[in-house]
């Protein structure tokens, strides 16, 4: 994945600080390397590199390049190895033309055999060398420079984000996008291309959110998108109420620390959607004899409680089904059929795929932390978590913001009236709970020495074991495995040996003494065992060899949303232990916005 952004300003001032200022703001989604293209004198200025964006900025000065308008880049390789040659901007042979992408260009390597017999010289590994070349192709056959993007858009196959500019129409950018994120804002200084608003907050609080196939055209006298029948389209213009702090670290090491202590936040905020929920649900309700979540990774596991808590409270038969996955299981979809797409970003390329194809035969709903995403736009109910931005790859409070959906859906669904009051004082559990935090580190680095973890759970507990394990193998590089602890001896067990770090979920309520059990099983075979449990469980701290408490008010309905935040400090603490950058963990990105 990667992150693109373009600027033009009203004046004559030099955009290259305003642009790193910008593309630094996203380097959650890529950080392999980033590069720079500004106009100036008639001739295109080129600055990038591998490396992260600190390093190459020390090295080449990036904010240092002439001209008032250009566009930027930072990359998460996809196609070719993080090299200087593969970093954007690329450009065609006579450096006439630059361009930014995101995305992916499927056909690409047929494309590039044709240009290479037609005389095109190739400079790297990248998909996105073609692009400029057949811009080239076509302003050479007389097209304009909007006109020969979209004959280049009609060429290529894949998902895109492109932006663009050329020496032959001088104080212009023109773009365009095809299941890549892209935003247009507008400022008091100048207008702005970006792959998500956290880049252009600083800047341009007014954005256009252009839909796929439509060209964006920036120039200093503003911002026109055209259709593909060259019509001028009047786009509405929404203003983003995030504040530039908000994706800040304000203060803290990390972003991911930063945002685990915004989760009371970002749930109390969450909160305020109740009215909205039971709108949805009015307009729904005797209509839905079956539902069906489709999200990928952390997104899947707030699944997977909605499927528990939908099931258990409202009786109606729900799956959740993996967005990668999804078409093989869309012949059971019909008019009966309630399908819930949840995606931090809303622009997660296998959920949008299979919205689509949702779209043909169900009613759906859009579970979405980003206003104005792609996911927003295309299902018929949306529900916008109020999580603020995220910046940390691994997700933290959308995760929590997620749940607080899925928890006021349920709730409201089935009329239970005590699970809504229950969740008013789920921002006060948080807040106890990150008043451990001292207490949480110290545990943590007990057990940097692990290669292997194993999370258990049962009911409720057990999707909040699985989001455990990701956030551990997200940043810290261990192997962790999450489990319904009745699996264990299923083959589990096997894997149990002295020392192994093993932890173990056990709110207060019907589960706990199954879990107990389990518990015994792998002390037993020798597992150093980490427990979360209820503060006054006496058996449990005698059990168990280190013991994380929470408020003994919490009991298993609600324990997913306090009970998560301990296993995302734990990876946290032991990836600082570890010497790694927990914001921006080895091949990942945030955003994944390819298939």
């Amino acid at each position: 994945m990667c992150g693109i952004v373009g600027c033009i300003l009203k004046n004559d001032d030099n955009v290259a600080p305003i642009l790193f200022d910008c593309i630094s703001k996203l380097e959650y989604r890529g950080y392999d390397s980033i590069g720079l293209a500004t106009y100036s004198e008639n001739k295109i200025h080129i600055k990038k590199d591998k490396g992260k964006i600190e390093e190459v900025n020390n090295k080449l000065n990036l904010s240092d390049m002439p001209g008032n308008f250009g566009i930027a880049h930072v990359r998460w390789a996809t196609h070719g190895d993080p090299s200087k040659l593969n970093s954007h901007p690329h450009v065609d042979e006579r450096k006439d033309i630059a361009i930014v992408h995101n995305g992916i260009i499927e056909n690409y390597l047929e494309i590039k055999e044709k240009l290479i017999k037609e005389g095109h010289v190739f400079k790297s590994d990248t998909d996105t060398e073609v692009i400029p070349h057949l811009i080239e192709k076509f302003m050479n056959e007389g097209f304009d420079l909007e006109h020969a993007l979209r004959e280049t858009i009609d060429v290529i196959h894949g998902a895109y984000a492109i932006a663009a500019i050329s020496t032959k129409e001088p104080n212009k950018i023109i773009a365009t996008r095809k299941d890549s994120p892209l935003i247009v804002g507008i400022g008091e200084n100048g207008y702005y291309l970006a792959s998500d608003s956290p880049a252009i907050l600083k800047y341009a609080k007014d954005i256009i959110y252009p839909e796929r196939g439509e060209i964006v055209i920036l120039d200093k006298n503003g911002v026109v998108v055209h259709d593909e029948f060259d019509n001028v389209i009047n786009k509405e213009i929404e203003s983003i109420d995030w504040t530039p702090e908000m994706a800040e670290k304000e203060g803290y090491d990390h972003f991911m620390i930063k945002e685990i202590n915004e989760q009371a936040v970002a749930v109390r905020n969450t909160l305020t959607q109740k009215e909205h929920i039971q709108s949805i649900i009015d307009d729904i309700e005797g209509d839905i004899q079956r539902i069906c979540f489709v999200a990928c990774g952390t997104s899947y596991h707030a699944s997977l409680t909605g499927k528990y808590l939908i099931e258990s409270l409202a009786g109606i038969p729900t799956d959740v089904i993996l967005a990668s996955e999804f078409k093989y299981s869309a012949n059971t979809l019909n008019d009966k059929t309630l399908v819930i797409f949840i995606s931090q970003s809303g622009e997660t390329a296998d959920s949008l795929k299979a919205l689509d194809i949702a779209n043909q035969t169900s009613k759906t709903l859009g579970i979405v932390n980003v206003a104005g995403s792609s996911i927003t736009r295309r299902a018929k109910y949306v529900i916008q978590t109020q999580a603020g931005p995220e910046i940390g790859v691994a997700a933290t409070k959308t995760y929590l913001a997620q749940l607080t959906s899925i928890y006021l859906f349920s709730a409201l669904l089935s009329k239970n009236d005590e699970l809504l009051d229950e969740l008013d004082k789920v921002p006060g559990f948080i807040d106890e709970t990150l008043e451990n935090v001292e207490f949480i580190k110290g545990i943590s680095k007990r057990y940097n020495y692990a290669r292997d973890f194993f999370y258990l759970g049962r009911g409720f507990s057990y999707p909040t074991a699985l989001e455990g394990a990701l956030k551990l193998k997200e940043i810290t590089y261990i192997h962790g495995e999450g489990y319904a602890a009745g699996e264990l001896k299923h083959g589990p067990l096997a894997l149990i040996d002295e020392g192994i770090p093993v932890v173990v979920i056990v709110p207060p309520g019907d589960s706990y003494r199954k879990t107990m059990s389990n518990l015994e099983e792998v002390k037993s075979r020798g597992a150093n065992v980490l427990a979360i449990g209820s503060a006054n469980d006496d058996a449990l701290k005698e059990q168990a060899d280190d013991v994380i408490t929470i408020n003994p008010e919490v009991d298993e309905l609600i324990a997913p949303l306090i009970y998560v935040i301990p296993l995302q400090l734990i990876a946290y603490f032991i990836t600082l232990e570890k010497g790694h950058d927990p914001d921006k963990p080895k091949n990942l990105a945030k955003c994944v916005t390819v298939e």
